[in-house]
């Protein structure tokens, strides 16, 4: 009788190890080379080609503000750092002129530029406005919840799951697309830091809508803005939803590569883990990705659509890309990363404001560790903590919808503040 072959586990996590140190190594290669196609076709191709982080060090141009992700600068790569260092230094890029709205690289669809050509750039918004005078409510004062949705996604994540669910007609709903996302503006003239991230939510939910107190909700990547947003609003906010948010306790100089290496560790295995990684750490391997998928997203979706016989795709499906590379590369190292910095602070502010805060989680998350959450609850000790069992990064609201949102309603009509 034969016995299934079985390697010791020291020996299993040695040959894991070799092979990620190969595919890296490889990786690091392409990305090196796929640098230099990208300088040529672009100074062909782009009237103000926009310059990439590997002939740019942290501290020269554009660089000075604090809330420029030293990730974007520093990330690590043997071929570029050890043998080619002065012909990184001998590129110069175009100066002059204004950034287009487009990269040749991105997509050119009508709803991708559909935010083109407008005077003024707003966030693309879905509400759930009550209707007055409806069941005995008129004289009911509203209540305002401003959705924000997490990386590679939209305001769809909420206007699909949520909003249909919602029994109280005086509930002022608000779902956005963050920008760069979405049918949100996708300008290629912003790095897409978290002060850009709050000033259109400003512009276009709470300063037009005239939001005197609101309830914020968010998932993923969107609860560093959430947080961001209560700390700057510590009078305004009524509550905070956080559902798997991508904390990394760190103070100084070293917070922000601490974030990337937590959240995107170079491994390749699980494959999801892997993807975090290219993504985040290889700049022209991640705009190669984007280029052959969210360029040409029309066509992958007609593909998808003859294979599964559908004459709709789901949301989750066709939000990935939804973007472009320069959207999502910046908000993924300014926001998640950069935005690791000030923290610690916005809790700080929170904390003594008194905000009510409830923290969610899949115990099954394999994009968010779950120790996160557990680490935000330390720094917020009235915060609610509650791990689902059995759900990962998404299932803790898709799939449960009507449960979720009841449990929001609980939370944003029984916690008042607690100061």
């Amino acid at each position: 009788m034969l016995t299934p072959l079985t390697f010791p586990k020291n020996s299993l996590n040695t040959l894991i190890s070799a092979i990620s140190l190969v595919v890296f190594t490889f990786l690091d290669l392409l990305d090196f080379l796929l640098c230099y196609v990208y300088r040529f076709l672009d100074e062909f191709l782009e009237e103000n080609p926009i310059r990439c982080y590997c002939c740019e060090k942290s501290g020269k141009e554009g660089s000075s503000d604090r809330e420029v992700s030293d990730t974007l600068h520093e990330r690590k790569n043997i071929f570029r750092e050890k043998f080619f260092l002065n012909l990184r230094r001998d590129y110069k890029v175009k100066g002059g002129g204004q950034l287009r709205h487009a990269r040749w690289s991105d997509c050119c669809c009508k709803s991708c530029i559909s935010w083109q050509g407008k005077e003024e750039r707003k966030l693309h918004l879905v509400t759930n406005l009550p209707n007055q005078g409806r069941n005995g409510y008129e004289n009911e004062t509203s209540e305002n919840v401003i959705f924000i949705h997490g990386f590679l996604s939209s305001s769809s994540f909420w206007a699909q799951t949520v909003f249909p669910q919602t029994t109280r007609p005086n509930l002022k709903l608000f779902a956005v697309d963050l920008l760069g996302f979405g049918c949100s503006p996708k300008p290629a003239d912003c790095l897409y830091q978290l002060k850009d991230h709050i000033s259109m939510i400003e512009k276009s939910v709470i300063e037009p809508y005239q939001l005197e107190s609101f309830h914020l909700v968010a998932h993923s990547m969107g609860c560093m803005i959430a947080l961001d947003l209560a700390a700057r609003y510590p009078n305004q906010v009524k509550s905070i939803t956080l559902l798997a948010p991508p904390y990394f306790p760190s103070s100084g100089e070293k917070a922000s590569h601490n974030a990337l290496k937590k959240l995107a560790e170079k491994k390749i295995w699980p494959p999801m883990a892997f993807g975090s990684a290219v993504m985040s750490w290889y700049e022209h391997v991640g705009r190669t990705v984007c280029l052959v998928f969210c360029r040409n997203h029309l066509i992958w979706e007609r593909i998808i659509k003859l294979l599964t016989a559908k004459r709709e795709l789901y949301f989750l499906v066709t939000d990935m890309t939804k973007h472009t590379h320069h959207s999502a590369w910046h908000t993924m190292h300014n926001v998640i990363c950069g935005g690791a910095k000030t923290q610690d602070n916005n809790l700080q502010i929170i904390k003594r404001a008194g905000i009510s805060v409830k923290i969610i989680h899949g115990e099954k998350d394999q994009v968010v560790p779950i120790e996160c959450s557990y680490d935000l609850r330390s720094r917020i000790p009235h915060a609610e903590l509650r791990i689902i069992n059995g759900q990962d990064h998404n299932s803790t609201i898709v799939g449960r919808e009507k449960e979720f949102t009841k449990e929001l309603d609980e939370f944003w009509f029984s916690a008042p503040k607690t100061n």
